[in-house]
């Protein structure tokens, strides 16, 4: 992991910077209105309530440090909402029999969150739902799905242990070759939001993107944060240091803060969503270096189990229709997954971007991304699982805590209104399906 820095890169103007989190912002004047506006001063400001924002905020109040978290829409709206929920150990970087640096960074993930989530490890997350406390792993008959199930064992410590064919599950009993068990867990992403969201609630806002303003001071380097909310009031706030964590909306925020715009770049997903008479299953079918399907389940409103479908599907569908997306993953299950049945399934698609700091090939960073801006911090932690990892890399470069400020605010901050979580796919009214 590296950080760049490339100097403070701020407006030189004294006057507010517009920011509506899209396109280029727009100058106001200073009133004398906006010169009555008390300043408090708090140790960090942390943009984008996803599984980054959240676990760093965790861990800066954790560790002392003064931190608000400010999101515009419901939290872990984008990539979080939208993951499968696999806390991956890293396997799925040694398919070529080679440890990765990506699997290297991954392969401890897993035991800090099975701590966390049995409550004995530095945040307490036993009220996130677990799915699965394991997923499947299963090839075809190719030679190269058995070859890439041979490269899944190395240097790991998450690996997959071989079943017996009556250990199976009914789904992989009629499955060629080796089925095998992995002890990655499988969470669900809404629960983990609401969880952390109850457990820091009096450090989180909801804003109004359009109603907030970036003015520097005359302090060198700072950047002064004014919100206001109509019926709310406003305030102002003069962190020691900046965190954008909203994935996508990194890039509006770093050019609204006058910072390069190209720091970042977007990989497309296409996922696929099947609900029917469908077991509970979470698993891996592997296919040479690639993982060809990836499903993971769990249960919407009216209580039908929701197949949640990516790996390869999901690359290879960015570049199709919902419709041509759907019949080709019902192709791929119907290969990898012998006597399943899909009649009477309902079926719908979401896309989603995969925002990440920016590398030389365009390709899949291997690490955590952290990028420094004078005092803004700019990040991606590439995998959900990877989270911590990421708070660990920002808290190691971030000045000492002060653990000052909130309580100056904290009649405004009582009366202020805190985001919703965000809804899973399957549960989102815009979601259309077909049969």
């Amino acid at each position: 992991m590296s950080v760049p820095s490339v100097g403070p890169g701020f407006p030189t103007s004294t006057r507010f910077l517009k920011s509506t989190w899209e396109g280029c912002p727009a100058d106001i004047d200073q009133s004398d209105h906006a010169q009555q506006v008390r300043m408090t001063h708090v140790d960090v400001v942390l943009f984008g309530g996803g599984a980054a924002g959240l676990w760093l905020l965790a861990e800066l109040t954790r560790q002392g440090h003064s931190a608000l978290l400010l999101e515009s829409r419901a939290l872990g709206t984008g990539q979080t909402i939208s993951s499968q929920g696999i806390l991956h150990g890293g396997l799925k970087y040694t398919l070529q029999g080679l440890l990765t640096p990506a699997a290297r960074q991954v392969r401890e993930m897993p035991s800090v969150w099975r701590d966390c989530l049995a409550g004995t490890g530095p945040l307490d997350l036993q009220r996130t739902r677990v799915r699965s406390p394991h997923c499947f792993l299963w090839q075809t008959a190719s030679w190269s799905s058995q070859l890439g199930m041979l490269g899944a064992r190395i240097g790991l410590q998450v690996r997959p242990e071989s079943l017996a064919v009556a250990d199976r599950p009914a789904l992989l009993a009629d499955c060629p070759g080796t089925v095998a068990k992995l002890p990655e867990q499988v969470i669900s992403p809404a629960s983990f939001l609401a969880d952390l969201s109850r457990q820091l609630s009096d450090r989180i806002l909801l804003i109004d993107p359009a109603r907030v303003d970036f003015r520097r001071t005359s302090v060198q380097d700072s950047i002064e944060i004014r919100l206001s909310l109509l019926e709310h009031g406003e305030l102002s706030l003069l962190p020691k240091s900046i965190v954008l964590s909203a994935g996508a909306g990194n890039a509006g925020l770093r050019e609204q803060l006058g910072l390069a715009a190209n720091a970042m770049q977007r990989r497309p997903l296409h996922m696929v969503l099947a609900r029917g008479t469908l077991p509970e299953f979470n698993g891996h079918c592997v296919d040479g270096a690639q993982t060809r399907v990836t499903i993971t389940s769990d249960e919407d409103r009216e209580g039908r189990v929701v197949w949640q479908i990516g790996g390869q599907v999901s690359e290879a569908g960015a570049k199709l229709s919902a419709r041509e997306l759907i019949q080709h993953t019902q192709r791929e299950l119907l290969a990898v997954l012998p006597g399943v049945k899909l009649d009477s399934m309902e079926w719908s698609t979401y896309r989603v971007d995969r925002a990440e700091g920016v590398t030389a090939t365009g390709g899949r960073p291997d690490t955590v991304q952290l990028r420094r801006d004078g005092n803004v911090f700019t990040v991606w932690p590439t995998k959900l699982v990877l989270a911590p990892q990421l708070a660990h890399e920002v808290i190691n470069v971030l000045p000492a805590a002060t653990n000052r400020g909130l309580a100056e605010l904290g009649a405004p901050l009582s009366g202020w209104p805190r985001p919703p979580v965000a809804c899973p796919p399957w549960d989102d009214p815009a979601t259309a399906w077909m049969t």
